[in-house]
């Protein structure tokens, strides 16, 4: 089977291989670093979602002794 001169030019090369190694090890090094960065972004997330529920309850401890303050002043 014959190819015409098209398809011969459309043949991947060598240097057209590495190229796409290189191309694709790149993306990879790329994509690591993006998601050690969003593992980063979701830890920041859940220690404030932590520090937040921390607030509501000393909140909730500051209202409770607001209210037997304001009963014995009445």
């Amino acid at each position: 089977m014959t190819i015409t001169p098209e398809q011969f030019n459309k043949l991947a090369t060598r240097e057209d291989q590495d190229a796409l190694k290189k191309d694709v090890e790149e993306i990879k090094s790329d994509v690591k670093q993006m998601l050690s960065t969003l593992d980063g972004v979701a830890k920041s997330f859940k220690d404030h979602e932590i520090e937040h529920i921390s607030n509501i309850a000393a909140h909730d401890r500051f209202e409770e002794r607001i209210n037997i303050l304001e009963k014995i002043k009445i």
